[in-house]
């Protein structure tokens, strides 16, 4: 018995005893990290390099974040087939988890990563034109129904987070109104601001510029709960939707077979990060908010979006361009 506890006790702590090589969190990192992102510019690189000056500097390593443009899959991928050390993460948003429902994709979610943290959540915001009567979910949907097809919304392309917010409620509010799509979403939010499409679901982000302007009429947040990035908007669950949830997530994922210590260090030095007072500022006043988390946060949260979204997309039979 004492030497079975022994053993154990090698085992965790990361001593290396003849023949067998075991990883310990305690001497994690000795060479940089690199953090795999999408392109240059774009939420997840701001997010990335906040976060990746702040754990460099508590691991006293550097880390690097790594731009990889171009389709989603390409960063997902390379990260998928990274050594499980430690050394190579992804920085990715809840995109990846919704992609293999429209189409087929060189890696799985589940198997072929370990989740670390989450990262950042934002809510998208119900925004319609101010020639549309309406001020409130109920009166749109009362509208839509009342004018079947006569209402549209702008989006950029299919299968993105303010796609699937405006789907969702048309499924669960059983309303007709036509999807406009452009090329991304600016085009689409200027559309709806020029009063050439009715109505969006733009990101906390996109609504910076118009939280006081009267070019748009805000009606609802999409987050489960009221938030303070688009303060005194009721939720779209809360106007009679109730189990209504959309939101953008940014998250951490190792590569699958990364020891639990590393992950378990890794976990500790980005949260450490996200919970500082100045980080929370800087991510807030971007349009985001800091969602530190445990790593079967992640998972939680990747279950439940691809249950939902899942079958959304399955039953609009919702294929990627």
């Amino acid at each position: 018995m004492r030497l079975t506890r022994l053993i154990s006790w090698i085992f965790w702590v990361g001593v290396t005893i003849p023949g067998i090589s075991v990883v310990s969190g305690q001497t994690f990192p000795s060479k940089p990290i690199r953090i795999v992102t999408g392109a240059a510019g774009g939420g997840a690189d701001f997010v990335g390099r906040l976060i990746a000056q702040g754990v460099s500097a508590s691991l006293n390593q550097s880390v690097l974040i790594e731009n990889r443009g171009g389709a989603l899959v390409i960063p997902v991928q390379a990260v998928s087939k990274a050594p499980p050390d430690g050394y190579t993460l992804l920085l990715y948003s809840n995109g990846m988890w919704t992609l293999p429902f429209m189409q087929k994709v060189p890696y799985d979610p589940a198997k072929d990563f370990l989740p670390v943290t989450l990262a950042t959540s934002q809510p998208n915001i119900l925004v319609v034109h101010p020639s549309v009567p309406v001020k409130s979910v109920k009166e749109l949907v009362a509208q839509a129904k009342a004018r079947p097809g006569a209402l549209n919304y702008a989006t950029g392309p299919a299968g993105i987070p303010i796609h699937l917010a405006a789907e969702l409620l048309k499924r669960m509010a059983g309303v007709n109104i036509a999807p406009v799509f452009y090329k991304g979403s600016a085009a689409a939010l200027t559309a709806v601001i020029s009063g050439e499409v009715n109505l969006m679901f733009p990101t906390a982000t996109q609504m910076i510029a118009y939280r006081q302007s009267d070019k748009l009429r805000s009606l609802a947040v999409t987050s489960a709960q009221p938030s303070a990035l688009a303060p005194g908007l009721p939720t779209i669950a809360s106007s009679g939707f109730p189990g209504y949830e959309v939101v953008s997530l940014f998250f951490f994922l190792a590569p699958a077979g990364t020891p639990a210590a590393i992950v378990n260090r890794l976990n500790q030095e980005i949260v450490q990060v996200l919970n500082r007072p100045d980080i929370k500022e800087r991510l807030f006043k971007a349009g985001v908010e800091a969602m530190p988390s445990t790593p079967e946060q992640v998972t939680s949260a990747m279950k439940v979006e691809m249950a939902t979204m899942g079958k959304l997309i399955k039953d609009i039979g919702l294929r990627a361009d």
